[in-house]
């Protein structure tokens, strides 16, 4: 996922159902006619007037059915409904880019994306977030005017198959897994110790145990030697802090030198490398695509950290 992971989840305006029910008393008449015509006596009266009406009492009300969930992260329920309408979207994504993805795999992505999702938003509310009425109702007016053309909310909620409570919920999880997302982004710092290096890179260990030799060589330069094998920069690797390359080894091995040393073949899973540091500084302000890099990293761990340490049951079948 890319670093802002914000996804758009469109709302819909709350269905307000009012129940009225009316009731009345008929009373009595206070004398009965005959068939021929004549009044009853009282007494006569009496004998077929019904006696006093019963009293009316309210129907007990009755226990809302809990829904049934697709699973529960330290206590917390994901609704079925939930589930399947997030597995809707993401069936309907896959088929616009024409991708075929198991449905063993949709059902995993769906369930990770929910739990995380989860996760974020109890971060949010042990750290004093709230989500009040009035941001709420923002948000749907905002999507209500972003799905004007396209059917509208309510018409989404339909397709997808959400009701109104599962709406909700997904909706409040959304806004404070965001805004937990936020914060741990904002941790993330603008400058970090960094490292500017080049590196020769070949797939076959041979050769790269060969250039080895070549560029420790007295008077063999480095960076010339390295456009044999990367024609348009040398192998200039740029400045990065740590948690920046793909290759951990790479890396590591980089922070391990200082400027001009040259490191031994290091193997990755893309091949050998061979590095020399060109620079080094203890602070220096990051890019934005190594703060994006950093920023994507810390809300990983941070969700690697909360699983370990939660309780989360699946309930689906």
């Amino acid at each position: 996922m890319s670093l802002q992971i914000r996804r758009i989840l469109f709302l819909t305006l709350a269905v307000l159902l009012v129940l009225t029910a009316g009731c009345g008393l008929k009373q009595p008449p206070s004398s009965a006619v005959t068939p021929e015509g004549q009044a009853e006596s009282p007494a006569q009266a009496g004998a077929d007037t019904p006696g006093p009406a019963p009293t009316e009492t309210t129907p007990p009300t009755p226990t809302p059915t809990p829904e049934p969930l697709a699973a529960q992260v330290n206590g917390a329920g994901i609704t079925v409904a939930e589930y399947e309408a997030e597995l809707r979207q993401l069936q309907e994504a896959h088929q616009a880019l024409g991708k075929v993805v198991s449905p063993e795999d949709q059902r995993q992505q769906v369930l990770d994306n929910l739990i995380d999702l989860e996760l974020l938003a109890q971060g949010a509310y042990e750290s004093g977030y709230t989500v009040d009425d009035a941001a709420l109702q923002a948000e749907v007016e905002r999507l209500e005017e972003s799905l004007s053309g396209s059917g509208g909310l309510q018409g989404w909620m339909d397709r997808l198959g959400y009701s109104q409570s599962a709406f909700y919920a997904s909706l409040r999880r959304q806004m404070a897994a965001a805004y937990q997302r936020d914060q741990i982004a904002a941790g993330v710092p603008t400058e970090a110790e960094q490292i500017r290096a080049r590196q020769i890179l070949t797939t076959d260990e041979d050769i790269a145990n060969r250039a080895l030799e070549i560029v420790k060589q007295p008077g063999i330069n480095f960076a010339t030697y390295a456009y044999q094998y990367d024609a348009q920069a040398g192998g200039d690797l740029g400045w990065f802090p740590r948690g920046y390359l793909t290759q951990v080894e790479v890396e590591e091995a980089a922070f391990q030198l200082q400027p001009g040393e040259i490191s031994p073949v290091i193997k990755s899973q893309i091949g050998y490398h061979i590095l020399q540091v060109i620079a080094r500084e203890p602070s220096r302000a990051l890019s934005p695509d190594a703060r994006r890099v950093l920023q994507h990293k810390a809300l990983e761990d941070w969700i690697t950290a909360r699983r370990a340490a939660s309780q989360i049951e699946i309930l689906l079948p």
